[in-house]
C-alpha cells in the first residue's frame, strides 16, 4: 500500500520503520523538514518528504502528532485522495496540549478530532507505549502478543487499520465504533497497560469514563515527579504503574 504518515516521533516513526519493513510504500514527514528525519527510519525504506507531499496519492494517512495541532492540518488532511483512511494515533494531554473545553466537557477525543478535520478517523496505536511499540512485537499466534485496540465508525477503515496492526507485530482488538473509544482514551484499563487479546475485552468494559481524566492526572504527576525526562523512564515502570491506577 502506499502509505503516508504525518509525525516521526516515537509512534509515527515505529509505524514508518515497521510498515516499511513489511513491504509497504511508505512516505514520512514531520514539522521541521525531511532532513531532520531520523536516518533508522530512512534505512527501514521510508522516504522523507515535505508535508505537502505526504498526503499526495496514498491509500493511508497516519497522524502522530500532539492532538492540539491537529485543527491546524485541516487544509492538508482536505488535499487526501477522497477513498484515503486515516488512522489516528493522538492522546489529549492538556499539561501538553493545553486545555481543549469540549474534550474537558466529555467529548470522546475521537469524536473532536473528526470534527476538525472534517473526515471520519479509525483510532489506533494510541494505546501502547513508545518503548513496548519499538521492541515488543511478535508473530501472530503468540500467546503473549500485546493487543492493540482499534476504533471506527466504517467497517473498511476498521478493517484496513486493524491488518496494519497486525502488520507491525501485535493484535489488532476490534474496540467498536468512535464513541466507544473513550475506552482506550488514557486512564483506561485498557491504555498502555500492555494486555494480551484475552485480556482487552474485561479491560475494555471495566472503563469508567467519569474517572478516566483524574486517573490520567494521577499517572502524569507521579512521573513529572521521578522522571525529568521521559526517557528516563522505562516501559516496565509505565505499564506497572498504570496497571495499578487505571485498573
Amino acid at each position: 500500500m502506499k502509505i503516508g504518515i504525518l509525525g516521526a516521533g516515537a509512534i509515527g516513526g515505529t509505524v514508518a520503520r515497521k510498515l516499511s519493513e513489511a513491504g509497504h510504500k511508505v512516505k514520512v514527514a514531520n514539522s521541521r523538514g525531511p532532513e531532520s528525519i531520523d536516518p533508522d527510519i530512512v534505512a527501514a525504506g521510508a522516504m522523507a518528504v515535505e508535508a505537502d507531499e505526504v498526503v499526495a496519492d496514498v491509500d493511508v494517512l497516519v497522524m502522530s502528532i500532539p492532538l492540539s495541532r491537529i485543527p491546524e492540518i485541516q487544509p492538508l488532511v482536505a488535499r487526501l485522495p477522497g477513498d484515503a483512511v486515516i488512522v489516528d494515533t493522538s492522546n489529549y494531554y492538556p499539561h501538553r496540549d493545553g486545555k481543549i473545553q469540549a474534550l474537558e466537557e466529555g467529548q470522546v477525543e475521537s469524536i473532536w478530532v473528526t470534527e476538525q478535520l472534517g473526515r471520519p478517523v479509525a483510532k489506533a496505536w494510541n494505546a501502547i507505549p513508545s518503548e513496548s511499540f519499538q521492541n515488543s512485537g511478535k508473530d501472530a499466534g503468540d500467546s503473549d502478543r500485546i493487543a492493540i485496540p482499534v476504533a471506527a465508525d466504517r467497517a473498511g477503515d476498521k478493517q484496513l487499520a486493524m491488518a496494519l496492526v497486525e502488520e507491525t507485530g501485535f493484535d489488532a482488538f476490534d474496540a467498536g465504533s468512535l464513541a466507544d473509544s473513550w475506552r482506550q482514551q488514557p486512564g483506561a484499563p485498557s491504555y498502555c497497560t500492555n494486555l494480551t487479546r484475552q485480556e482487552m475485552p474485561k479491560a475494555l468494559a471495566a472503563a469508567d469514563k467519569a474517572r478516566l481524566p483524574r486517573r490520567r492526572d494521577i499517572v502524569i504527576s507521579a512521573v513529572m515527579e521521578r522522571f525529568t525526562s521521559h526517557t528516563d523512564m522505562s516501559d516496565d515502570y509505565l505499564v506497572q504503574l498504570n496497571r495499578t491506577i487505571y485498573s
